[in-house]
C-alpha cells in the first residue's frame, strides 16, 4: 500500500482521538502521527506492530494490500 493510503486509513482510524492522545499511548511524538497520516513517513516495522495493537488490526490490515 502506499503512503498517502496508509495515511489516510490511519486518519480514518484514530477517529475523535487527538494526535497527542494517540502519540501518548503509542509512545511516539505528535511530529511523528503527522508525519504518518499525512503519507510523508511510513513507521519502523516496531512502530508498526505498535499502532496495529492499538487499533486492534493486524499490521497486514493497516500497512500492506
Amino acid at each position: 500500500m502506499n503512503r498517502k493510503k496508509i495515511g489516510e486509513l490511519l486518519l480514518a482510524l484514530r477517529g475523535t482521538k487527538t494526535q497527542r492522545e494517540v502519540a501518548t499511548a503509542l509512545g511516539i511524538s505528535d511530529a511523528a502521527v503527522r508525519q504518518y497520516e499525512s503519507g510523508n513517513r511510513v513507521p519502523k516495522d516496531e512502530i508498526k506492530i505498535v499502532i496495529a495493537e492499538y487499533y486492534g488490526k493486524t499490521v497486514q490490515d493497516i500497512f500492506f494490500d
